[in-house]
């Protein structure tokens, strides 16, 4: 038996019934990482040995009857722009390479309540901007599907990590579609959720109103089963909603009978993989099998959520990122006469070359004279996006896309052309903008043997609905059965 081809729901039965013990799930993930990390690339800051120690810890704990929950003992991976107190969250840069974080986030307490195994910080885009992985300050992460290409950004070592089974699930976040396409490109399961279910108290801002905390896991179950542990009002995230606490387990019924699904045309337009468009198509009949109602629909306004999502997501990027100066914490440049060099030089040294791009967006939008031009006029046209979903969900229980318009490319192939990259978020960006629950979950594979992921967008606080659509196609399909990574190619 592999442990780690096991989801968590799998571990947790095994747990219970005492085949396995705690220890020899973390040594089985130890082992796997040492195996398999110097290709993939999936970690910043690997905390194998300090898990170890805690397993043993906590197995003791268990078989002394001081711990009885049920996610005691199982591994995680975060993503690197998570505080984790005592543990350096570097966000992928320069800037934050030596920070510890002093506290928590709220997610993080959540899971240490719970007794779980942090096995490591996850790599990423530099402050989570980009779609590839290719943006991190120390490393690029490579698909484990085939290690020529990317896993997707920014949440890519996350989803690398679960697809390589170095963790059995982790946390992202997603400002663009930051889970959902890295979950496309690795063949797993990306879920974000609805704006302010999960308190973001704790992540490192990239873009406060479009930021969310989500999960990657190997099937829909472990989702289901992590977004109960992390969902629920904070008191210390203003953002965050006071909702009735939902078990989402509980939505996972293996039935769609009944369900209506709109299908947007803009998202089968140009610039969607003929392999992809078919692929999706062909859930579309899988769907209607099993008594789906689908019918085609419009979401023109979502031509233009993608540049609305850029003025947006920049500036506000340049308004959070004011502060990393070289004074106060972060890196700071050796070589300054006065104060304003002292800025120049920390920022510029310290910040990689697509955050300052964004950052020099951001500022310029908010600047005097082309601040109602285009901030302005974005966030009136944001309002608009929201509008036509709320038309759409008046008539339909679930929206269906791609969650990108290609499978994975190769490592560096939009590095000369930064506006490309950009448009591999046209297919999540929308529902970031209007503050909707995605999930990405893979419907199939390329004629290269790379995964394709499947969008599913539901209504506010609709997660249950979106769960059990995504279970219930799984349960069809059963792609990790028929599929897993090759790790073919060689590392760049």
């Amino acid at each position: 038996m592999d442990i780690t081809k096991l989801t968590v729901h799998e571990l947790q039965e095994k747990l219970k019934s005492k085949e396995i013990t705690v220890v020899d799930i973390t040594k089985a993930y130890v082992e796997n990482i040492e195996k398999h990390e110097k290709e993939v690339q999936a970690f910043i800051t690997p905390l194998t040995k300090e898990a170890v120690e805690q397993a043993k810890e906590i197995q003791e704990k268990i078989e002394k009857g001081e711990v009885n929950s049920s996610l005691a003992g199982i591994p995680i991976g975060i993503k690197d722009n998570i505080c984790t107190k005592g543990v350096k969250t570097t966000c992928a840069s320069k800037m934050l390479e030596n920070f510890i974080a002093p506290y928590n986030a709220t997610v993080m307490e959540k899971i240490n309540a719970q007794n779980m195994i942090n096995l490591g910080k996850m790599n990423m885009d530099e402050f989570a901007m980009g779609s590839s992985t290719e943006h991190s300050y120390f490393q690029k992460t490579h698909n484990p599907w085939n290690l020529n290409t990317v896993p997707g950004g920014s949440s890519g070592g996350s989803a690398a990590a679960v697809a390589a089974d170095l963790v059995p699930w982790a946390l992202g976040s997603d400002t663009g579609g930051s889970i959902r396409q890295p979950a496309s490109f690795c063949g797993v399961v990306g879920l974000k959720p609805t704006y302010g279910l999960v308190s973001r108290y704790g992540l490192v801002a990239f873009a406060s109103s479009l930021d969310q905390i989500g999960t990657i896991t190997k099937d829909v179950t472990d989702s289901a089963i992590l977004l109960n542990l992390i969902a629920g009002h904070d008191k210390k995230d203003s953002t965050s909603e006071n909702k009735e606490k939902v078990d989402y387990t509980k939505a996972l019924k293996n039935n769609v009978k009944g369900l209506k699904i709109g299908i947007p045309k803009e998202y089968f337009g140009e610039g969607i993989n003929s392999e992809v468009k078919k692929s999706i198509e062909q859930s579309i009949e899988i769907y209607k099998k099993l008594g789906v109602t689908v019918e085609e629909c419009s979401l023109d306004i979502a031509n233009y959520a993608l540049a609305t999502y850029y003025i947006i997501a920049c500036a506000e990027a340049s308004s959070n990122l004011g502060r990393f100066d070289g004074i106060r914490y972060g890196y700071r440049a050796q070589n300054y006469s006065d104060l304003k060099e002292l800025f120049r030089n920390s920022r510029s040294e310290g910040f990689g070359e697509e955050v300052k791009r964004r950052i020099i967006l951001g500022t310029y939008v908010l600047s005097s004279g082309y601040y109602d031009a285009y901030y302005k006029k974005a966030q009136q046209v944001r309002t608009f996006v929201k509008r036509e979903y709320d038309k759409l969900f008046a008539k339909y229980d679930i929206l269906l896309t791609p969650a990108s318009p290609t499978t994975a490319f190769e490592i560096g192939a939009k590095d000369s052309n930064p506006l490309e990259m950009y448009l591999a978020d046209i297919c999540t960006v929308p529902v970031n903008v209007a503050g909707l629950p995605g999930i990405s979950i893979p419907c199939g594979i390329d004629s290269k043997g790379m995964p394709i992921g499947m969008q599913l967008i539901g209504n506010k606080f609709a997660e249950e609905t979106l769960l059990n659509a995504a279970y219930t196609f799984e349960q069809e399909i059963k792609f990790r059965e028929n599929y897993e990574p090759t790790f073919k190619g060689g590392a760049n």
